[in-house]
């Protein structure tokens, strides 16, 4: 028996989907994978849409799941269209970023674990495990901050926070932020005035430097 509780071998073996828009990512994933006993790379799927498609026709176990696809769904959208259904999958997140703008909306959406892509291969087949298992697990530095927000929520920037941070970085408007994310205008200023409380800053470009600096937003 493996760790995850399935037996080792094909037809026992816990079933992985495997997300994302690097063939050769992909590909790497799926040799690192490949030589686990009890695991299993049933498919692929190079875009969200896919993803969730392929969940939902079953025979899936654990999906790992990019973050970031290019044009189309997200990952965290995919993720949460995919564990509302019964039944579903575990997702085990396995992306490059690390910041609470990605982390955040993941976990919210179901993500049974969180990894970084620097994980090593053994860190990768056990996290598959122990998402089979309906466990969580996440990489330290995600597992880091995610206890500072318990710890310090105060002075944490909320989702919504961090949605509208993340728009200002990318040079909207107050007005272009609002209709993004369905807000006044007003309440978006009143968004950007609790940022920078909460940062110590005065203005949209140090919100940016200093939530940046803190791993807010991506760099």
């Amino acid at each position: 028996m493996s760790s995850g509780g399935k037996p080792s071998g094909g037809a026992g073996a816990i079933r992985i989907l495997l997300a994302d828009d690097h063939p050769i990512v992909r590909a790497g994933l799926r040799a690192v994978l490949g030589t686990e006993a009890g695991l299993a790379v049933v498919a692929e799927a190079a875009t969200a849409e896919d993803a969730v498609r392929r969940a939902a026709e079953g025979g899936i176990d654990v999906v790992l799941m990019d973050l970031q696809f290019g044009q189309g769904m997200t990952g965290a959208e995919a993720t949460a269209l995919i564990t509302s259904r019964p039944d579903a999958p575990r997702v085990l997140v396995v992306t490059t970023y690390g910041s609470d703008a990605d982390i955040l909306p993941a976990i919210e959406a179901g993500a049974t674990g969180y990894l970084l892509k620097d994980a090593p291969p053994e860190t990768l087949a056990a996290a598959v495990r122990t998402a089979a298992a309906g466990r969580t697990s996440l990489a330290p530095a995600v597992a880091d901050r995610l206890l500072t927000r318990l710890r310090t929520p105060g002075t944490t920037l909320t989702r919504r926070e961090t949605e509208v941070l993340v728009l200002v970085a990318e040079g909207l408007s107050n007005q272009a932020i609002g209709h993004r994310l369905h807000l006044t205008e007003g309440t978006v200023k009143s968004h950007l005035a609790r940022i920078y409380t909460k940062l110590g800053v005065d203005s949209r470009t140090a919100a940016i430097a200093t939530a940046t600096d803190l791993g807010l937003i991506r760099r």
